[in-house]
């Protein structure tokens, strides 16, 4: 059966797709103020622990991070799926994203320390790419402007070998690309539970 919608029905649909997405990864916030928080902590863990011959002066931080991050993710996106009875396909194509981003991310981190590279710009980099395109899916302008500061900080990074300013521009990118958006959604979700 062939159904030919008009350009206002169309559009109603797109909108109404859009306003399903929205309120579905409104609760995404807790996974930008989860990474945004134990990212930032990673980071200025590595800074303090710079001068260490062992492994936490080396990135174990990130390590630690990582596989908290990640199973604290898993559990919390298991309980939410159990909550959720149907998913919309904006979850989908956002949830692939994501993924995308996170098997190039490791690739990236495999690559850049068996070439005894450091990751870090090239993530943060990276980083700009899901997150300005979750922000354009969803018209929701912080993160949009998180990515574009990611990928500034990105840049920048590739040119500075300061460990203090490695740091600042790590952590200015997480604050303003993943907690303040993620405070932001969080508003925005406990909106919609007490309309």
């Amino acid at each position: 059966m062939e159904t030919n919608l008009t350009p206002e029905q169309s559009l109603k649909l797109i909108e109404s797709m859009i306003g399903q997405a929205k309120r579905s990864f409104q609760r995404m916030s807790f996974y930008f103020l989860l990474w945004g928080v134990l990212l930032t902590i990673a980071m200025l863990a590595t800074y303090l622990l710079r001068d260490q011959p062992d492994a936490w002066g080396q990135g174990a931080p990130w390590g630690v991070a990582g596989i908290l991050g990640g199973i604290v993710s898993s559990v919390h996106g298991a309980r939410q799926g159990k909550q959720q009875a149907v998913a919309n396909p904006m979850d989908g194509t956002i949830g692939w994203l994501w993924s995308s981003f996170v098997i190039t991310m490791l690739i990236t981190i495999v690559c850049s320390v068996m070439s005894h590279h450091d990751p870090g710009a090239m993530i943060t980099l990276l980083t700009g790419i899901p997150t300005f395109m979750t922000g354009q899916i969803l018209r929701f302008k912080p993160l949009i402007i998180g990515g574009i500061i990611f990928w500034a900080a990105g840049i920048l990074m590739h040119f500075t070998h300061d460990a203090l300013m490695l740091t600042l521009l790590y952590c200015g990118a997480m604050l303003l690309g993943y907690i303040v958006p993620g405070i932001m959604l969080k508003r925005q979700e406990d909106g919609l539970r007490t309309a």
